[in-house]
């Protein structure tokens, strides 16, 4: 019998308890796992090409507080700015949903392929979009979830406006960070809702990067000590200052991951210390044939390793493929578009699940090598 054929047996002697361990230690991984993906995905948006050249402007007190439309013109004539649209937020519910499961913005149809020019779409869908009153587009990850197709129509009530409102698709576009949202005309709310004059914040494309620092200046200085001061910031920015919203998400989710490694741990050398304490009359006659105790400890810290290693193939293994594989827009019920699963995150659950094989091996090996040949041979007696 060789070494590594001893050490499987002794690992796979009880194979339910074995089979538990490596399934505990899956479980407790792939959720680790997707916690982290998770945080990535909520503290790092994902970015699209034209993001880096596009700004928000919302109102400086709170991004509730709506804007007057007459600042677009003054907008406009800030050098280095080559688009300028409202955007501004609808909050619709489709088909009486108890809550909104896609996200509306009223906007310039004419001004869709400049700013957003990452969104793919046929041309008839633009031309469409900015010849009819009624009409808008919507991302291909909510056309396939409700199974819509251009020249649908279908009806949204309003969360934040007093008004429900009669929409038809002109096209399904694609490409972007987030295929999900829907894209209407601002001068048909204004005209629904009667609340014309006011938009919910500005979306600009500059013109180039080096721009970038001169547009969010002047935006910003042009209505100072106005009643309705800006603030203007990246694409970036703005998702970040969105989601500091939230609170402060990081901490809590490295609470709950902390509190899944730790119970893992504890849960993985009370059972090698159970294993090993089963086996002691074995250790004492390795012991008296001439075994040292760095070798005893090398049998333990291996076969609580290959256990701990085992559990990480099917837990981390697990969630990369569903991550990568699946369809995380169904499984998230449209919360997140997808994960990805990171080479650093796949890193930190193998990592975990050393130290956890490594550490768990630990108090069984001190306890094996405190015993004499004589007690370990009266212990199971």
């Amino acid at each position: 019998m060789t070494v590594s054929t001893f050490i499987l047996k002794n690992a796979l002697r009880n194979k339910r308890r074995a089979t538990l361990s490596v399934l505990s230690v899956a479980v407790s991984l792939f959720l680790l796992v997707t916690l982290l993906v998770g945080l990535r995905e909520l503290t790092l948006p994902v970015e699209d090409a034209g993001a880096a050249l596009r700004v928000a402007v919302r109102n400086k007190i709170s991004i509730a507080n709506l804007l007057p439309a007459r600042q677009r013109p003054i907008i406009e004539r800030i050098d280095g700015i080559d688009a300028v649209t409202p955007f501004t937020w609808f909050g619709g519910k489709y088909k009486n949903e108890e809550s909104m499961t896609f996200a509306q913005f009223a906007m310039d149809p004419k001004k869709l392929r400049y700013i957003f020019g990452e969104a793919k779409m046929d041309q008839a869908g633009y031309e469409v979009f900015e010849s009819e009153r009624n009409a808008c587009v919507i991302g291909r990850i909510t056309a396939e979830k409700f199974k819509l197709k251009v020249g649908d129509k279908f009806t949204l009530e309003s969360t934040v406006y007093p008004v429900t409102m009669d929409f038809k698709i002109a096209g399904i576009y694609s490409g972007t960070a987030d295929d999900r949202n829907m894209l209407f005309r601002q001068d048909y709310l204004d005209e629904s809702s009667g609340v014309d004059g006011m938009v919910g914040m500005w979306w600009l494309k500059v013109r180039s990067a080096e721009d970038m620092p001169h547009v969010l200046e002047k935006v910003n200085k042009a209505f100072e000590n106005t009643s309705a001061e800006v603030r203007a910031e990246t694409e970036r920015a703005f998702q970040l200052s969105f989601i500091s919203m939230w609170g402060n998400i990081r901490l809590l989710v490295m609470l709950i991951s902390s509190a899944v490694v730790f119970t893992l741990l504890l849960v993985s050398t009370s059972t090698m210390s159970m294993a090993i304490r089963e086996r002691f009359r074995e250790l004492a006659i390795l012991k008296a044939i001439g075994f040292r105790r760095r070798e005893l400890f090398a049998f333990i810290l291996a076969e609580s390793f290959g256990l701990a290693m085992a559990g990480a193939l099917i837990g981390v293994g697990g969630a990369y493929c569903l991550f990568t594989f699946g369809d995380v827009s169904k499984l998230t019920n449209g919360l997140f578009p997808y994960f990805e699963v990171t080479p650093k995150i796949v890193g930190i659950g193998v990592s975990v699940a050393a130290l956890l094989g490594i550490v768990a091996s630990i108090m069984p090996s001190v306890a094996a090598a405190k015993m004499s040949v004589v007690e370990g041979l009266k212990t199971l007696d």
